[in-house]
């Protein structure tokens, strides 16, 4: 796999003064049938950073190149009789994208073949999945709140699972290879970092005040970033599992947040306000905002892993990516 090409990381009044000649396009999907119809739930950027997949509640999942946005160019997998909840890629191959859904599998697929090279009965709905870095294990977890690790090699198979006690939302490994440890959002408001594979909790952080919807490492592994109900992002440093700031500018509950490629930059999404704005990460100073519409906010938000675009999905406005259609940044 060829490595991503990073742009070079910026200072922040840099990307301040930059942030706003990065201009939008727009990726529409023609399966859409109306407002609400192809809610596009998940967005994950592959490993190059080449391509950007989409699962929507309409079971549609498709793979989009973000420099080429008629929809001709794209490739829709087909399988899944339900609403695709969660998509992932494997970070050691460019072209290995797992998927989950509410009609209760995980499915494998070669994008360049557009084929499903396997599927994996979950027992339940699925709603979450996070993808180690060594590529040697996804995690999925149900709606049921059950955790189900599906080991890679020789071939995807589901492991023994393990039913939390609380309400869980969100999951992701650390960075190490292979994984040690496993962070889980919590419906009470925790965040738990559990030892792998015996999932062990090692420290639990009183992160909220209400349920923890999301979270994100940074590609450094410094900060933790937690969205929560309350319409709050709070930044962990992970030395000492000490909240350092707290985010506040957001409208709505906060379901997705990510990490620019060098760290230095978060945003969180929501499906109210219309607004998206993008916070320094050391600071918590905001240093920019995009302008984006009465589309119902944006739950989904992933940032590019080599540059400073930003791909966010919202209610009937489809697939945007900042960035893709020209810019300074």
């Amino acid at each position: 796999m060829a490595p991503p090409h990073p742009r070079r990381p910026i200072a922040k009044d840099r990307f301040a003064a930059l942030f706003p000649t990065l201009k939008v396009q727009t990726y529409q999907d023609p399966t859409s049938r109306g407002p609400g119809s192809h809610t596009i739930r998940t967005i994950a950027w592959n490993p190059t950073g080449h391509l950007i997949a989409t699962g929507s509640a309409d079971r549609t999942l498709r793979i989009w190149n973000p420099e080429k946005p008629q929809v001709k160019n794209s490739t829709e997998l087909r399988g899944h009789t339900g609403g695709v909840e969660r998509v992932a890629w494997n970070p050691t191959k460019e072209a290995e994208l797992a998927s989950v859904s509410s009609d209760g599998t995980c499915r494998f697929w070669d994008v360049r073949s557009k084929t499903c090279t396997a599927t994996v009965q979950l027992g339940g709905e699925g709603l979450t999945i996070a993808w180690a870095a060594d590529g040697s294990v996804v995690m999925v977890g149900r709606k049921d709140d059950t955790l189900i690790p599906i080991t890679i090699h020789p071939a995807p198979t589901a492991q023994p699972s393990h039913a939390p006690a609380l309400q869980t939302n969100q999951c992701t490994f650390n960075h190490t290879s292979p994984p040690t440890h496993l962070l889980l959002t919590r419906g009470d408001g925790s965040v738990t970092i559990s030892s792998y594979p015996t999932l062990q909790t090692l420290h639990t952080l009183h992160a909220h005040t209400s349920s923890c919807l999301s979270l994100a490492l940074s590609p450094t592994s410094r900060y933790l970033a937690i969205g929560g109900s309350d319409a709050l992002i709070s930044l962990y440093d992970t030395t000492d599992w000490v909240c350092k700031r707290t985010l506040t500018n957001l409208t709505g509950a906060v379901k997705s947040v990510g990490f620019s490629f060098d760290g230095s930059f978060v945003v969180g999404g929501s499906d109210e306000g219309n607004v998206l704005e993008v916070a320094h990460t050391e600071s918590g100073e905001y240093v920019g905002k995009v302008d984006i519409g009465a589309s119902g906010g944006c739950g989904v938000v992933a940032w590019h892993p080599g540059r400073y675009w930003i791909a966010w999905a919202g209610e009937g406005g489809g697939l945007k990516i900042l960035g893709a259609a020209g810019g300074q940044l």
